[in-house]
């Protein structure tokens, strides 16, 4: 009896005095986990935050080119309709140039594709003529 008490009292014993090392080790030294996982918490909101400043940079810098293009795009044309209509030498060519260059301005809409209403959608058995027998009859694929 007391042998099989030593056996569960042993490991029990240990087990609490772990438990207690583990308590007194964890407690003597909380800064030591805590303080690099902060470390790396704000480097990690450094560098989102520097990553969103980059991102507002690029966008407004984007609307800024785009806005810079569509002001050359409106001198070029404002451009080759004062050229028209200064260089063209009767009243018809300038027309068809002016014409011309407002087409390709205003384009009309592509039209859209759509798929044939009469068409069958794929079968996933093969068909057969009325009275012959189906591939699960018995003498299916069999010559007489």
């Amino acid at each position: 009896m007391e042998h099989s008490l030593l056996v569960w009292l042993l490991p029990t014993l240990a087990l609490v005095v772990g438990v207690a090392i583990g308590f007194l080790i964890a407690r003597l030294a909380p800064n030591a986990a805590p303080s690099s996982t902060q470390r790396q918490l704000d480097d990690i909101q450094e560098r989102f935050d520097s990553y969103q400043n980059e991102v507002v940079t690029h966008f407004n810098s984007t609307a800024t080119l785009v806005k810079k293009l569509t002001q050359s795009y409106q001198e070029v044309q404002d451009h080759l309709a004062e050229g028209a209509n200064r260089l063209a030498l009767d009243e018809q060519t300038r027309q068809r140039l002016l014409a011309a260059l407002h087409a390709d301005a205003v384009q009309a809409p592509r039209e859209r594709l759509t798929p044939p209403r009469d068409q069958e959608p794929p079968r996933d058995y093969a068909p057969k003529a009325p009275n012959a027998p189906g591939m699960l009859d018995e003498h299916y694929g069999l010559k007489k």
